[in-house]
Protein backbone atom coordinates (compact mmCIF):
# COMPACT_ATOMS: atom_id res chain seq x y z
CA UNK A 1 0.00 0.00 0.00
CA UNK A 2 1.44 3.46 -0.96
CA UNK A 3 1.78 5.92 2.02
CA UNK A 4 -1.16 7.83 -0.19
CA UNK A 5 -3.44 4.97 0.01
CA UNK A 6 -2.41 4.37 2.99
CA UNK A 7 -3.87 8.69 3.75
CA UNK A 8 -7.76 7.27 2.47
CA UNK A 9 -7.60 4.03 4.78
CA UNK A 10 -6.72 6.12 7.50
CA UNK A 11 -9.57 8.75 6.44
CA UNK A 12 -12.11 5.49 6.29
CA UNK A 13 -11.14 4.41 9.24
CA UNK A 14 -11.75 8.03 10.84
CA UNK A 15 -15.38 8.25 9.57
CA UNK A 16 -15.74 4.62 11.07
CA UNK A 17 -14.82 5.28 14.39
CA UNK A 18 -16.73 8.25 14.51
CA UNK A 19 -19.75 6.53 13.58
CA UNK A 20 -18.73 3.82 16.39
CA UNK A 21 -18.62 6.63 18.73
CA UNK A 22 -21.70 8.72 17.56
CA UNK A 23 -19.59 11.44 17.33
CA UNK A 24 -21.04 14.21 14.94
CA UNK A 25 -18.29 16.88 15.38
CA UNK A 26 -15.89 14.22 14.56
CA UNK A 27 -17.77 12.93 11.27
CA UNK A 28 -18.09 16.73 10.32
CA UNK A 29 -14.55 17.71 10.73
CA UNK A 30 -13.84 15.07 8.05
CA UNK A 31 -15.67 17.11 4.86
CA UNK A 32 -14.44 19.67 2.65
CA UNK A 33 -16.82 22.68 2.33
CA UNK A 34 -18.17 21.79 -1.13
CA UNK A 35 -19.45 18.08 -0.24
CA UNK A 36 -21.89 16.50 -1.90
CA UNK A 37 -23.84 13.33 -0.71
CA UNK A 38 -26.24 12.07 -3.59
CA UNK A 39 -28.60 9.09 -2.42
CA UNK A 40 -29.94 6.29 -4.37
CA UNK A 41 -33.50 5.84 -3.36
CA UNK A 42 -32.79 2.06 -2.88
CA UNK A 43 -29.48 -0.01 -3.05
CA UNK A 44 -30.81 -1.38 -6.38
CA UNK A 45 -31.06 2.33 -7.88
CA UNK A 46 -27.78 1.39 -9.82
CA UNK A 47 -29.32 4.52 -12.69
CA UNK A 48 -27.83 8.23 -11.36
CA UNK A 49 -31.15 9.57 -12.98
CA UNK A 50 -33.69 8.58 -10.02
CA UNK A 51 -31.07 9.63 -7.08
CA UNK A 52 -31.92 11.74 -4.48
CA UNK A 53 -30.24 14.82 -2.93
CA UNK A 54 -31.29 14.72 0.62
CA UNK A 55 -28.51 16.61 2.30
CA UNK A 56 -27.95 19.53 -0.12
CA UNK A 57 -24.25 20.77 -0.19
CA UNK A 58 -22.09 20.44 2.94
CA UNK A 59 -23.34 22.71 6.00
CA UNK A 60 -21.47 21.73 9.23
CA UNK A 61 -24.11 22.85 11.84
CA UNK A 62 -26.85 21.41 9.73
CA UNK A 63 -25.25 18.04 8.77
CA UNK A 64 -23.61 18.05 12.51
CA UNK A 65 -27.50 18.62 14.07
CA UNK A 66 -28.68 16.02 11.70
CA UNK A 67 -26.51 13.51 13.10
CA UNK A 68 -27.36 14.34 16.69
CA UNK A 69 -30.65 13.81 16.08
CA UNK A 70 -30.32 10.18 14.41
CA UNK A 71 -27.59 9.55 17.68
CA UNK A 72 -30.57 10.37 20.05
CA UNK A 73 -32.95 8.66 18.06
CA UNK A 74 -31.18 5.44 17.23
CA UNK A 75 -29.28 2.78 19.03
CA UNK A 76 -26.17 1.65 16.98
CA UNK A 77 -26.76 -1.94 16.88
CA UNK A 78 -23.19 -2.77 14.83
CA UNK A 79 -21.16 -0.75 12.12
CA UNK A 80 -19.23 -3.15 9.87
CA UNK A 81 -17.00 -1.87 6.90
CA UNK A 82 -14.59 -2.95 5.12
CA UNK A 83 -12.56 -1.20 2.35
CA UNK A 84 -12.81 -3.19 -1.04
CA UNK A 85 -10.87 -1.10 -3.29
CA UNK A 86 -8.89 2.60 -2.63
CA UNK A 87 -7.48 4.27 -6.06
CA UNK A 88 -5.67 7.79 -6.69
CA UNK A 89 -4.76 9.81 -9.37
CA UNK A 90 -2.02 9.98 -11.44
CA UNK A 91 -1.43 13.28 -9.80
CA UNK A 92 -1.49 11.89 -5.76
CA UNK A 93 -4.23 15.29 -5.25
CA UNK A 94 -7.28 13.21 -5.48
CA UNK A 95 -8.77 9.31 -4.73
CA UNK A 96 -11.88 7.03 -3.97
CA UNK A 97 -11.87 4.90 -1.80
CA UNK A 98 -14.82 1.63 -2.32
CA UNK A 99 -16.36 0.63 1.06
CA UNK A 100 -18.79 -2.26 1.88
CA UNK A 101 -21.06 -1.07 4.67
CA UNK A 102 -23.00 -2.31 7.31
CA UNK A 103 -24.68 -0.21 9.50
CA UNK A 104 -27.67 -1.56 11.94
CA UNK A 105 -29.62 0.84 13.96
CA UNK A 106 -32.27 0.48 16.16
CA UNK A 107 -35.26 3.13 16.55
CA UNK A 108 -34.89 3.92 20.63
CA UNK A 109 -38.76 4.76 20.84
CA UNK A 110 -39.96 1.64 18.73
CA UNK A 111 -37.20 -1.01 18.69
CA UNK A 112 -37.22 -0.75 14.88
CA UNK A 113 -34.12 -1.41 12.65
CA UNK A 114 -32.93 1.32 10.33
CA UNK A 115 -29.90 -0.74 8.20
CA UNK A 116 -27.70 1.07 6.13
CA UNK A 117 -26.10 -1.59 3.60
CA UNK A 118 -24.42 -1.55 0.72
CA UNK A 119 -21.48 -0.46 -1.28
CA UNK A 120 -20.39 3.43 -1.15
CA UNK A 121 -17.84 5.45 -3.30
CA UNK A 122 -16.19 7.87 -0.79
CA UNK A 123 -14.43 10.69 -3.15
CA UNK A 124 -11.37 12.28 -1.68
CA UNK A 125 -9.29 15.56 -2.74
CA UNK A 126 -6.00 16.97 -0.96
CA UNK A 127 -6.52 20.53 0.38
CA UNK A 128 -3.24 22.39 1.83
CA UNK A 129 -1.51 19.34 2.63
CA UNK A 130 -4.88 17.51 4.55
CA UNK A 131 -7.36 15.00 2.85
CA UNK A 132 -10.47 15.70 3.16
CA UNK A 133 -14.03 13.91 2.10
CA UNK A 134 -15.85 15.64 -1.12
CA UNK A 135 -18.07 13.34 -2.51
CA UNK A 136 -20.01 10.57 -1.15
CA UNK A 137 -22.55 8.14 -2.69
CA UNK A 138 -25.18 6.41 -1.33
CA UNK A 139 -25.20 3.04 -0.70
CA UNK A 140 -25.89 0.44 -3.66
CA UNK A 141 -26.13 -3.38 -3.91
CA UNK A 142 -24.09 -5.12 -6.22
CA UNK A 143 -25.37 -8.70 -5.05
CA UNK A 144 -21.65 -10.00 -4.84
CA UNK A 145 -20.25 -7.68 -2.74
CA UNK A 146 -19.32 -8.34 1.17
CA UNK A 147 -22.81 -5.78 1.73
CA UNK A 148 -24.89 -7.29 0.04
CA UNK A 149 -24.85 -10.42 2.13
Amino acid sequence: MSSIEAEIQAMVDRETEAWDNLDAEALVSLFHPDMVWPWPPDPDAHDPETWLFLLGRYDRERWRTGWEELFRDYELVHNRRRTVRIQVSEQGDGAFAVVDVDTLWRSRATGEPFHWKGRACKGYTKVDGRWLLILHTGLLDYGDSDASR
